[in-house]
C-alpha cells in the first residue's frame, strides 16, 4: 500500500460533488435512456457481447455530464459545470491548484468558455498537446496557472503535478484504480499539503447507479470504462440495472 511505501505522504481526502439535473436536462436524459435501455436489450437479445452494449451507454453517460454532448443538443452549460465551476471558484480562491481530469476532450471543451468567462488563467494537456514537458513545468511554477485541465488518455499516468493539492475527476471512470491513477499525479512524493479529491455524480442517472453496483460488483471497474477492459463479470441483469 501507497501508506507503507510512502509513509510521508500527507492525508488524501476522497469526496463525491453530487449535482442534480436540470428539468431539461432530465428530459434529455430519460428520453435517451428510453432508447439506450431498447438499444441494449436488443443488443442483448441479439448476442452480441457485454461490451457491445456498454458501448451504447456511452451517450447516456455523455448526457449526464452535459447535454451538448448529445448529438442534436445544443446548451451553454450543465448542472456538472455549475457544480464544478463553483467547486473550483472555492478552490482557487484559497490558494489552492486545481486539476480537472475528463475522459473526454469535448467536455473540456465546453469548460474552458465558462473558465475564460469568469477570468481564470488554466492550461490544458491533451492528445493533441505538442510539448507536454513546458505544460508541466509551466503549472508547476510557483507563479504558474492555478488550474489544469487534462484528458485521461493524455494525462492520467507518468506525469508530476504537485504543485496541485485539488483534483476534480469530471466524468467517472468506474475503475477505481484508474482514478487513482490521476490522484497519484498530485498526491505523490513531492506533495507537502494535504490532497483533496472529488468526483463529480449526476443524481439518479447512470452515474450515481454505476457507483453504487460497484459496491456490490468490483469487476465493473474494468468493464464500464467505454474504452476498453475486460466486461468479464457483467450480466445481463447487471446492465439491465443501470437503466432502471
Amino acid at each position: 500500500m501507497k501508506e507503507a511505501v510512502e509513509p510521508d505522504l500527507p492525508p488524501r481526502t476522497d469526496s463525491i460533488l453530487y449535482c442534480e439535473l436540470s428539468a431539461e436536462e432530465r428530459v434529455i436524459y430519460e428520453t435517451l435512456r428510453a432508447a439506450t435501455q431498447r438499444d441494449i436489450v436488443a443488443k442483448l437479445g441479439g448476442g452480441a457481447s457485454v461490451m457491445a452494449a456498454l458501448e451504447a451507454l456511452l451517450r447516456l453517460r455523455q448526457a449526464a455530464c452535459h447535454p451538448a454532448l448529445v448529438p442534436g443538443q445544443i446548451a451553454d452549460t450543465s448542472s456538472k459545470l455549475v457544480e464544478l465551476l463553483a467547486a473550483l471558484d472555492r478552490a482557487l480562491t484559497g490558494g489552492h491548484k486545481a486539476l480537472v481530469f475528463s475522459q473526454w476532450t469535448s467536455l473540456l471543451d465546453l469548460v474552458e468558455p465558462h473558465l475564460r468567462a469568469a477570468g481564470v488563467d488554466f492550461l490544458r494537456l491533451d492528445g493533441s498537446t505538442r510539448d507536454r514537458g513546458t505544460v508541466v513545468e509551466r503549472f508547476q511554477a510557483e507563479d504558474g496557472p492555478p488550474l489544469l485541465l487534462i484528458s485521461l488518455k493524455a494525462g492520467g499516468t507518468g506525469l508530476t503535478l504537485t504543485r496541485a493539492d485539488h483534483v476534480f475527476l469530471l466524468d467517472p471512470w468506474w475503475n477505481p484504480a484508474v482514478e487513482d491513477q490521476a490522484a497519484d499525479r498530485t498526491h505523490r512524493i513531492g506533495q507537502t499539503r494535504p490532497v483533496m479529491v472529488y468526483r463529480l455524480v449526476a443524481t439518479d442517472t447512470v452515474e450515481s447507479r454505476i457507483l453504487a453496483l460497484q459496491e456490490k460488483k468490483r469487476a465493473l471497474a474494468d468493464a464500464a470504462l467505454g474504452t476498453g477492459g475486460s466486461a468479464g463479470g457483467l450480466t445481463r441483469e447487471d446492465l439491465l440495472s443501470l437503466l432502471d
